[in-house]
């Protein structure tokens, strides 16, 4: 038998490779590597074992992705997660060329599926995801506002503050004041 590549939807940070490494070890299936969004097998499952692993993703939260639009549209998020949260790397590329290369689709393709899955733009869902990591980064209390902004690629402190406050009704400086801060589960971040 050879590999079999998951596609799994909700898997947004390392707790969640984790935790579906940790399935993969109860339900006994050997796994060459999990990353965010995907899992490669050494073998192909069969109808059984593909039932029980869905039930143990569910139940954590997690849903195996068989619709191979589900699996662009999830792809396209874990790019963008990885985009968002990984700054030590600058990214000369424009978006739409980068996941188009990463995806191995017209950006007008993978945009046109994303934003009828999700009810909103790649562009929208990139900010959203820039403004959870500026409530997380403003949680932490080690980086100034400037710093953040400079951290996330933003042309100005201004820029970072009036979109943030288009998005949570509030400027960041009084975020940083409330004392529930309000923010959301990356998976959570589309209603």
């Amino acid at each position: 038998m050879g590999k079999e590549i998951l596609h799994i939807k909700n898997m947004v940070c390392m707790r969640c490779i984790s935790a579906v490494e940790n399935i993969l070890q109860e339900l006994k299936f050997s796994f060459k590597k999990v990353e965010l969004g995907e899992v490669i097998l050494f073998n192909v499952l069969s109808e059984s074992q593909i039932s029980a692993l869905k039930e143990k993703l569910s139940i954590n939260g997690f849903e195996l992705l068989e619709d191979k639009k589900d699996k662009i549209v999830e792809s396209v998020k874990t790019h963008i997660i990885q985009l968002v949260k990984n700054t030590e790397v600058v990214h000369t590329e424009k978006l739409s060329t980068f996941l188009s290369k990463e995806i191995g689709y017209d950006y007008s393709h993978i945009s046109c599926l994303f934003t009828a899955s999700q009810g909103v733009t790649i562009e929208k869902f990139v900010i959203l995801q820039k403004i959870e990591y500026v409530k997380e980064l403003l949680s932490y209390d080690e980086l100034t506002l400037s710093e953040i902004a400079d951290k996330l690629n933003y042309s100005s402190l201004a820029a970072l503050s009036t979109q943030f406050k288009i998005i949570t009704g509030t400027t960041p400086s009084h975020f940083k004041l409330l004392t529930h801060k309000g923010r959301k589960s990356l998976d959570n971040l589309i209603p």
